[in-house]
């Protein structure tokens, strides 16, 4: 049984690097991030458009390189808090920091569902060289929405 999680959990991951949801440029946009993984290479730029109370999240987009787990891992992004609120953004980057924390150990059964595809992400945290890389669009994310409220 495990073995066909992992196999599902690779195959999430593999779809994701290879169908990327919200790649590309942001036109217009209240926040941005670069962020690089120094020890591999991996790189994002995201941008991030909120409405006009700073609430909730119209747009995201994001450009990119990397290894398939960086790239996955904005893809699941994207499609987790796209039309979200701000709010719900930062709980759910919070279940995946303590996701990528526990080290291949599953998190409580309500923070696992609400990752969703993210929860796929759970054996890629038994291997400390690609946490960074899992952790990539999420702390761009981060530091987009903190920009973007603030000049909301």
């Amino acid at each position: 049984m495990a073995d066909a999680m992992e196999q599902l959990y690779q195959q999430v991951i593999l779809d994701h690097a290879r169908t990327r949801q919200g790649e590309g440029e942001l036109a217009e946009y209240g926040g941005e991030s670069f962020q690089i993984n120094p020890t591999c290479g991996d790189q994002v730029t995201l941008r991030v458009r909120l409405d006009a109370a700073g609430e909730i999240i119209e747009a995201l987009g994001w450009t990119g390189q990397g290894c398939s787990i960086s790239q996955a891992s904005l893809s699941v992004m994207h499609e987790l808090v796209s039309g979200g609120t701000v709010v719900r953004a930062g709980e759910l980057g919070e279940h995946f920091r303590e996701l990528m924390a526990a080290r291949g150990r599953e998190l409580e059964p309500s923070r696992l569902e609400a990752l969703e595809d993210a929860s796929a992400f759970t054996g890629v945290a038994r291997y400390p060289a690609r946490i960074k890389c899992a952790l990539l669009g999420w702390m761009a994310l981060r530091d987009a929405l903190a920009q973007a409220q603030a000049r909301a």
